[in-house]
């Protein structure tokens, strides 16, 4: 079967388990009917193909499917009733939906084909994946964004799964629509709609509060040739119990660059220094900028404060009375993350993949300009909001609103 080089790209791929996130009439199940032909033509394969609907199923695979392969001369037998077909080398390829997912349990599979993943309860994955241990079997996911959810929370990460692939081919990158219709389609649909639908964006949740957060232009990999011993960390920190969070980060000239995470369930300030300290030494110079309410004792740190407890583990703290205003430290932030100057000055690594998820996930209450508190994706922003505020403060009568302490807890 001919391939446009995108699709000869994502079949190429050696990985186990691909995703392919791709616009409109990309050409998906093309691609996905030749995946299955290609691992259908060693012998006694088991194949599974997997739509939302049995309607899509018939629609959009079956007849082109059982053509293809009579052309072929590789059908022995065609199951209208079962939608499976039995090739001559007694492999079968059996096509399925995903709303009884259930159903699918028990089976045993050299290859599974999910289509238009984001359309699907994401327990179908749950149930299909140990069909796939007994073989070893490969898996492809397929289907254009819908917003920020299990599909993109899947094709995130699979950057940082060795078995896995992550693809993002555009519309015109798929080679089958040409550039008038797409420019004609761009005037006919919402941008909204026009970049998820043929430019294959995640388009952003409403009311996102980093909107200047690109995961492509601000995720970049920390170089560590350039980490010694002597290279200071600057860690952003929430405190709570479950979880505590720090992020960790390297200062540069023009901004900050977020090197590593770390989020603890069931903890508590003295644990997180710990884990801080079993990473990166204690030799080192370390600043801490935290919660402004850690100046008070807290049970949950032994009787003693927060704070405290930085200082005599060598931290330097970088704190005030009160924490910042808090659409000031979202707007540093944004401004660290996109400046007037088209300039990206925080950069995040891209294992990442909490810290990344609270720049696209974290939103404000609907019709308010308060941040949604949901224990999932206000902690590391927190953290990151304190500490861009100090360093990179956007008014200049900022810069000095801050204290620093010595670890015997003086102020510089």
């Amino acid at each position: 079967m001919k391939l446009t080089q995108p699709q000869q790209t994502i079949s190429d791929s050696k990985k186990r388990f691909r995703i392919a996130a791709c616009g409109r009439r990309f050409g998906k199940s093309w691609l996905a009917m030749n995946e299955m032909a290609k691992f259908a033509r060693f012998p006694e394969q088991r194949i599974l193909a997997v739509a939302p609907t049995y309607k899509q199923c018939k629609n959009i695979w079956w007849n082109d499917l059982k053509g293809m392969l009579l052309d072929l001369n590789w059908v022995k037998k065609i199951n209208e009733s079962e939608l499976t077909i039995t090739l001559v080398n007694s492999s079968t390829i059996t096509l399925r939906s995903s709303e009884n997912y259930d159903a699918l349990r028990g089976g045993k599979y050299n290859f599974v084909v999910m289509d238009e993943f984001a359309d699907m309860n994401p327990d179908a994955w749950v149930v299909l994946r140990p069909t796939l241990s007994d073989m070893k079997g490969h898996a492809l996911f397929i289907g254009s964004p819908k917003g920020r959810n299990h599909f993109y929370d899947m094709w995130i990460n699979a950057e940082h799964n060795e078995d896995w692939e992550a693809f993002q081919y555009t519309t015109l990158e798929g080679m089958n629509v040409d550039e008038d219709e797409i420019e004609s389609a761009r005037l006919d649909l919402s941008d909204r709609d026009f970049e998820q639908e043929y430019m294959s964006k995640f388009v952003s949740y409403s009311g996102v509060i980093f909107y200047a957060f690109d995961d492509k232009l601000n995720r970049q990999k920390y170089n560590w040739d350039e980490f010694s011993d002597r290279t200071p960390i600057h860690c952003a920190i929430d405190f709570n119990v479950s979880p505590i969070t720090a992020s960790v980060c390297v200062k540069n000239a023009t901004g900050l660059h977020i090197i590593d995470e770390i989020e603890i369930y069931g903890s508590n300030t003295l644990e997180l220094v710990q884990e801080i300290n079993r990473r990166y030494g204690t030799a080192r110079q370390r600043y801490a900028y935290p919660d402004a309410t850690g100046s008070r004792t807290n049970t949950n740190s032994m009787g003693t404060s927060d704070h405290i407890i930085l200082q005599n583990n060598g931290f330097k703290l970088v704190t005030g009375k009160t924490n910042p205003n808090i659409n000031e430290s979202i707007s540093a932030v944004n401004s660290l993350l996109l400046n007037g100057a088209g300039e990206r000055n925080l950069q995040i690594d891209p294992k990442c993949v909490k810290i990344r998820e609270c720049m696209l996930k974290y939103v404000y209450k609907e019709g308010t300009r308060t941040p949604q508190k949901d224990n999932i994706h206000d902690h590391f922003a927190d953290g990151i909001r304190y500490i861009c505020h100090r360093l990179f403060p956007i008014t200049p009568n900022l810069i000095s609103s801050h204290k620093t302490y010595r670890t015997t807890g003086r102020m510089l």
